[in-house]
């Protein structure tokens, strides 16, 4: 089962067991596919759906720490909740250990690196931990390897 009939399915099923937490968030996850399928050419492939979702994760995660710096506990809490639900339909996230051992390999398979190869380092790294790590935390292990090299 792909990602969009598991979003639908599980839209479908909070609808019937009135879970509006659950409906609202999937309608928005929902919402944001069919936007993207119309506004490209190209077919949503299963890539182009997690990057849709982790979009939507990424969201969340700014607007919590925008309305924890504002005092706005009740919106910051109500984008947690949001985030948990749409946490659910990204694979499980890589730890610092993993993440500092691809960028290890990365670097020794280029014969050494130095803090001007970021980008290059970064692009290898990001393609091989496609929804599996955070990018702000990729590259802040990248940046204190190339640091310490």
């Amino acid at each position: 089962m792909g990602l969009v009939d598991r979003i639908e399915e599980d839209l479908r099923f909070s609808i019937k067991n009135r879970d509006e937490e659950r409906t609202r968030t999937l309608r928005m996850l929902k919402t944001d596919l069919l936007y993207e399928k119309t506004r490209g050419t190209e077919d949503l492939t299963e890539d182009k759906i997690l990057e849709i979702v982790l979009r939507g994760a990424k969201k969340r995660k700014e607007s919590i720490a925008e309305f924890d710096k504002a005092g706005r506990t009740d919106l910051a809490d109500r984008e947690r909740a949001e985030l948990r639900i749409i946490e659910e339909y990204i694979p499980k996230q890589m730890d610092k250990e993993e993440i500092a051992r691809v960028v290890d390999n990365r670097i020794r398979e280029m014969g050494g690196a130095s803090q001007k190869d970021m980008g290059r380092v970064m692009g290898l790294v990001m393609k091989e931990l496609k929804g599996q790590a955070d990018g702000a935390l990729v590259k802040e292990i990248v940046t204190r390897k190339l640091q310490n090299a």
